[in-house]
């Protein structure tokens, strides 16, 4: 029976600068011709998963992005339809954050465009057009996801900075760094690929999900089989079926080359 396949992007299917490991691409070829569902799920928006699918091939598929606000279907041309969008009403969650940190920023993603910023972020972070706007802005504006960052800060930092302002009515994912991503209440990655593999008609216990970070959470205990990357943080690994080898190693076209 075809698999539903979940991958998540950065350091599980490119390495962090970017690039494709030919093994890994290869792999990726492999289990489509074989007849499974190849679905990528991200933090990336829209417009920074659109190119990695299109390097990969990917289409007719699904793909998941803005840690699942944004579920979108691919034509394999290079074409995309978004399938669902879901928004929010920031305010409440921005409001808990202001004066949080001397120099955090905060983006406010605008769906196929690129972000609402409180002030420039650091080339290369953000894909997209980057406007500058005001806080009541910020504030009023519909989002599918807000973003806050700092440069000075750690992950650790922005992991205790969560659990002081005990965020309610929102759903949240801490970064390697500094980066906090707030999402709607009860979406996740995970919410989204329930909602794909209902309409693909795969079995729950024919689902494998591969991530490497804490937003990957809800998809490794989402999947039958879920697989933590070799570099995932300890609490990554833990919610995993098992443990695979780093993105350096190709860690990921192990995982796909056992399916075969």
């Amino acid at each position: 029976m075809p698999l539903l396949i979940a991958l998540d992007i950065d350091g599980t299917t490119v390495h962090h600068d970017g690039s494709l490991s030919p093994v890994v691409g290869d792999a990726i070829a492999r289990v489509r011709d074989a007849g499974h569902h190849v679905v990528l799920a991200t933090g990336r928006s829209l417009i920074g998963t659109v190119p990695i699918a299109n390097e990969l091939g990917l289409g007719p598929a699904y793909a998941v992005c803005s840690n699942g606000a944004v579920t979108i279907t691919l034509d394999g041309s290079g074409g995309y339809d978004v399938v669902e969008a879901v928004t929010f009403d920031p305010a409440r969650a921005l409001a808990s954050l202001e004066g949080q940190w001397a120099d955090g920023v905060v983006a406010s993603e605008q769906l196929g465009v690129g972000y609402l910023v409180s002030a420039p972020f650091p080339e290369g972070e953000l894909l997209g057009e980057q406007r500058v706007v005001s806080w009541e802005e910020l504030l009023h504006t519909r989002t599918t996801r807000v973003t806050f960052r700092s440069p000075t800060g750690t992950s650790a930092d922005f992991i205790a900075l969560a659990d002081r302002l005990g965020l309610h009515g929102v759903n949240y994912a801490i970064g390697f760094t500094a980066w906090l991503d707030i999402n709607p209440e009860g979406v996740s990655k995970a919410s989204a690929l329930e909602q794909v593999r209902r309409t693909l008609g795969v079995e729950p216990m024919d689902t494998v999900a591969v991530g490497d970070h804490y937003n990957d959470v809800q998809m490794l205990t989402w999947a039958a089989r879920g697989v933590a990357m070799g570099q995932a943080p300890d609490e990554v690994r833990a919610v995993a079926d098992e443990v695979t080898g780093t993105v350096d190693d190709d860690g990921l076209a192990t995982v796909l080359l056992s399916l075969l």
